[in-house]
């Protein structure tokens, strides 16, 4: 009985990534449903044109299939910690093809209920997300945070973003949506030095828990990008 997605295993050849991206109508939709395990279901005709990928070869598939290595752990915690615990979520990601190139998209997460209100589905719409974007902001943040992993584990990239979001005096939300809005006095990243990390702390496990206000301003924002 599987009780996780990391337990889901992946049975087909991850390729060998390349320093390339992916060229894609940017104006389209990628979507794609999975189960409660993050198996995939179903998936449109864009996500496949994009990841290279036929229906056939993902649909029972781990999403884990398109996971880039250039992604931090830690942002997959956040995403499926909120998405168990009934929360939507969202994330600007780097998605790996089976080209081995790469595409970044920024995607919001919403879950689909039986009756009885029992999670069955989880399903993603993702848009693309601008150059200036990942080079100015988001590139240079997840490249801290792996190298925080390699040195402490999801635990320290963990501590560094939750100081970083609380020195931002700002939300998850909000710093996705400044982000993705290139308001540069409100998100300003500076590279921090490993070394100048504290180790000994301990980080609490609800670094990014979705709100009800913070649910209000992702539905907002999102509305506004695919319409």
């Amino acid at each position: 009985m599987i009780n996780d997605y990391r337990e889901i295993e992946l049975t087909v050849e991850r390729p060998t990534p390349i320093d390339r991206e992916v060229g894609w109508n940017k104006s389209q939709v990628v979507i794609s449903e999975t189960d409660v395990y993050g198996r995939i279901t179903n998936v449109n005709d864009v996500f496949c044109n994009v990841c290279g990928y036929s229906p056939d070869e993902m649909i029972g598939q781990p999403h884990s299939i398109i996971r880039h290595p250039d992604m931090p752990k830690l942002i997959f915690k956040l995403l499926w910690d909120n998405l168990k615990a009934g929360n939507n979520f969202i994330g600007v990601i780097k998605n790996l093809a089976k080209s081995g190139e790469y595409y970044w998209v920024i995607t919001d997460f919403e879950m689909r209920r039986d009756a009885m209100g029992n999670i069955t589905h989880y399903i993603a719409r993702r848009k693309s997300v601008p150059k200036a974007v990942i080079e100015n902001y988001v590139a240079p943040l997840y490249e801290t945070l792996l190298k925080l992993e390699k040195v402490g584990g999801m635990e320290l990239s963990a501590r560094f973003f939750k100081n970083y979001l609380a020195k931002q005096g700002k939300d998850y939300i909000d710093f996705i949506i400044d982000v993705m809005n290139e308001n540069r006095e409100n998100v300003a990243f500076e590279e921090i030095p490993v070394s100048s990390v504290d180790t000994s702390a301990v980080v609490s496990d609800d670094i990014v828990t979705m709100n009800e206000a913070q649910n209000e301003k992702r539905k907002s924002f999102f509305s506004h990008l695919f319409s």
